[in-house]
């Protein structure tokens, strides 16, 4: 049992001892963000490099249509997921788009789309739905 006057040691025991805990580290160090290439933004704009096609992991089958983005923000590059049938084609190489993160469990990805974690949302400034819509007339 503690003594009467013993607060400040038991303080300054639980102080030293939080840093066992990863979550409290990661949390108080930022890790997360600092590992994020989006630096915890929603959204970010970068500049397509290259088109490419990923295989999805097992037991799927099936080509992913994704793009290799270089981020304005930090140089940094991230491969996104190009959402809906045949936008991949509205996509040019050196072309302005806005990813934004897939949803997948703690910031992942989803399903078969192996390392995957973000997507596209808008090329040049305009929305992919709205592209396909008039791409479709």
């Amino acid at each position: 049992m503690p003594g009467e006057f013993a607060a400040r040691k038991l303080k300054q025991r639980r102080k030293k001892f939080r840093w066992k805990d990863v979550h409290y580290a990661r949390r108080v160090l930022g890790l997360k963000e600092k590992h994020d290439p989006l630096e915890g933004a929603p959204q970010a704009k970068g500049i397509v490099i290259a088109k490419r096609g990923i295989e999805q992991k097992q037991p799927s089958s099936g080509v992913i249509k994704a793009v290799r983005v270089q981020l304005l923000k930090n140089g940094k590059e991230i491969t996104a997921f190009v959402p809906g049938d045949g936008t991949i084609n509205l996509i040019k190489e050196h072309d302005e788009v806005v990813v934004e993160g897939l949803g997948g469990a703690q910031g992942g990805p989803i399903g078969t789309m192996w390392g995957v974690r973000w997507k596209v949302i808008k090329v040049g400034g305009k929305s992919l739905k709205a592209l396909v819509k008039q791409a479709k007339k």
